[in-house]
C-alpha cells in the first residue's frame, strides 16, 4: 500500500508549514494551468506533507482569481489522499466568536462564473455531494484543535461568497437569516475538485470577524483581523501537527470512491486528450 500523503493549503495568514524535514520545493504544470505557487513537501512527524499557500506567497492572488483546478489537480499527481483546507472566515452567530476554530460540515455556494469541475471537454461525471467534507478527517481536525487549546465548534454551515469585497449590511443580514454559521471566500470550490479527485477533504476555519451585521461588534477592522489571523495560524500549525499522525494508512470514506458510478459518458467516446488530462484521477476508471 503508498504511503499516506497529506495536502495543508495555507490560507489568510498561514504561508509555510514550520518543522517539515526533507523539505523540497516541487513546481508543477498542469492541463488547467499554473497552480498557486510552488509546493513544498517534506515530512512532518514522519508523515508526507506537500503544502501550498492558497494566495500564492506574499497573498498576490485574490479569491475570484485563484485556479482552484489546477491547484487541486496538483495536490493529485503529487499522490495526496487527505487536503486540509486552512481559512480565515467571518462569523454569522453570536456564539462563534474571533479567535474560535470552526469545522464547517456544509457548504451553500453564492460565488459566480469560478471552474468548479474537472468534467468537461467531452466528458460528464456527477458525484454525490450531499455531504461535502470528509467526517474522518473532520473529526480528526476537530479533536486536534481542542488539544492545540482552541475553542471548536465541531460543525456548522459555511456560506461562500464572490468577494474580494466584503458583505454589504443587507447581504450579511440575509445570510444570517439562512442560518449560516460562517462566512468566507474560497473553501467550496476546493472541496468539490477534491471530491471529484476522490481525495479526502475538510477545512479548519478560524473566525477573525463578526462580518458586519453584528454592530455592537463593529464592522470589519483589518488591524484586529491580521491580530487573529497572527493567533490562529499558530494554533492552526499545532493541530496540523497532531492532526497528521492521526490519520489512518487506508481510508475507507466515501471520499477515496466518490468516481466509482459517477462517470456517465460511454468510455469509448471520451475524447483522448481529455482522458490524458484527467489520468491523475480516471486512470484507474479507464
Amino acid at each position: 500500500m503508498p504511503e499516506k500523503m497529506v495536502g495543508v493549503i495555507g490560507g489568510s495568514g498561514l504561508y509555510e508549514m514550520e518543522g517539515l524535514e526533507e523539505v523540497r520545493e516541487i513546481s508543477l504544470k498542469t492541463p488547467y494551468g499554473d497552480p498557486s505557487d510552488v509546493f513544498i513537501t517534506g515530512r512532518l512527524e514522519g508523515v508526507k506533507i506537500a503544502f501550498l499557500p492558497r494566495h500564492g506567497k506574499g497573498h498576490r492572488i485574490q479569491p475570484s482569481s485563484l485556479n482552484f483546478r489546477a491547484n487541486i489537480m496538483g495536490m493529485k499527481m503529487l499522490g495526496v489522499d487527505w487536503i486540509i483546507g486552512v481559512s480565515a472566515v467571518g462569523s454569522m452567530k453570536e456564539n462563534i466568536h474571533p479567535g474560535d476554530m470552526i469545522i464547517p460540515n456544509q457548504f451553500i455556494d453564492r460565488t459566480v462564473g469560478r471552474p468548479n469541475t474537472f468534467f468537461s471537454d467531452g466528458i460528464v461525471c456527477h458525484i454525490s455531494f450531499a455531504d461535502p467534507v470528509c467526517p474522518a478527517l473532520s473529526q480528526i481536525l476537530g479533536r486536534a484543535g481542542e488539544e492545540a487549546g482552541a475553542t471548536v465548534h465541531q460543525e456548522g454551515t459555511y456560506l461562500c461568497i464572490e468577494g474580494p469585497q466584503f458583505s454589504t449590511r443587507a447581504e450579511s443580514k440575509l445570510y444570517r437569516s439562512w442560518g449560516v454559521d460562517i462566512i468566507g471566500m474560497t473553501n467550496l470550490p476546493e472541496a468539490r475538485l477534491a471530491r471529484e479527485a476522490e481525495i479526502c477533504y475538510a477545512t479548519i476555519a478560524f473566525a477573525t470577524d463578526y462580518d458586519c451585521w453584528h454592530q455592537e461588534a463593529g464592522d470589519v477592522s483589518i488591524g484586529e483581523v491580521l491580530r487573529i489571523l497572527a493567533q490562529s495560524a499558530r494554533t492552526a500549525k499545532h493541530a496540523i501537527r497532531t492532526a497528521v499522525k492521526r490519520l489512518p494508512e487506508k481510508r475507507d470514506c466515501l471520499c477515496a470512491s466518490a468516481l466509482h458510478h459517477a462517470l456517465i459518458t460511454s468510455r469509448k467516446l471520451i475524447p483522448e486528450k481529455t482522458k490524458k488530462d484527467l489520468e491523475p484521477i480516471l486512470g484507474k476508471y479507464l
